[in-house]
């Protein structure tokens, strides 16, 4: 199989899909799982198989997958026919936390972790993480990064990555039961999580 050069998803490489990895450098590291770090030596197959899993059966299907090489950068491996990447993994943590973005999400992504001051995607973007994820809490809020915060285990979910206020749309800013809030309120990233396991969507 043909790899491809690494897109602009190559920028994800051991950082979160929302939290800069300086924000989680001063965490305690993994004591014991499989972390990026491990993720990469598995074989293509394998990968392919763990970035697969972050989306519905009828999502991945037809979606891109990129995994990573030897060299911790993401390449492409399978091209999509549905606008839709998954990879493996996004976060050093001790579970691999694999995602699949559409092309909206993924200019959203691009734009964070260069530091654009505002998203630039034009339409929502949607993206899918069936085996959960991670966010930082600090003082009982969620944070993008700073001293002293910690790492939240989120459950099986999916995201709108486009501008949410919380006051106007009346949604908590904080996981709660509903299983619905917006995450980092106040800035321009700010963006719906919806605690749903994708693959039970129907």
């Amino acid at each position: 199989m043909t790899r491809r050069s690494p897109s602009r998803l190559s920028i994800l490489l051991g950082c979160s899909i929302m939290i800069p990895a300086l924000a989680l450098s001063a965490d305690k590291p993994p004591q014991k799982g499989s972390s990026v770090k491990e993720v990469k030596t598995m074989s293509e197959k394998d990968q392919t198989a763990l970035a697969l899993s972050a989306a519905p059966a009828h999502i991945s299907k037809d979606a891109s997958v990129m995994i990573y090489g030897a060299d911790g950068k993401l390449t492409e491996v399978r091209k999509g026919t549905n606008g839709f990447t998954c990879i493996p993994t996004v976060m050093n943590l001790p579970v691999p936390d694999p995602i699949c973005m559409d092309g909206a999400s993924n200019q959203w992504m691009t734009d964070i972790m260069n530091n654009a001051p505002k998203p630039s995607n034009t339409v929502p973007g949607i993206a899918y993480m069936a085996r959960g994820g991670s966010h930082l809490e600090k003082d009982g809020k969620v944070v993008m990064s700073g001293d002293g915060a910690k790492v939240v285990k989120e459950p099986p979910h999916w995201m709108i990555m486009w501008p949410f206020d919380a006051s106007a749309s009346k949604l908590p800013t904080a996981p709660n039961p509903s299983g619905v809030y917006v995450m980092f309120e106040g800035s321009p990233y700010a963006h719906i999580m919806v605690y749903q396991d994708p693959n039970k969507m129907k």
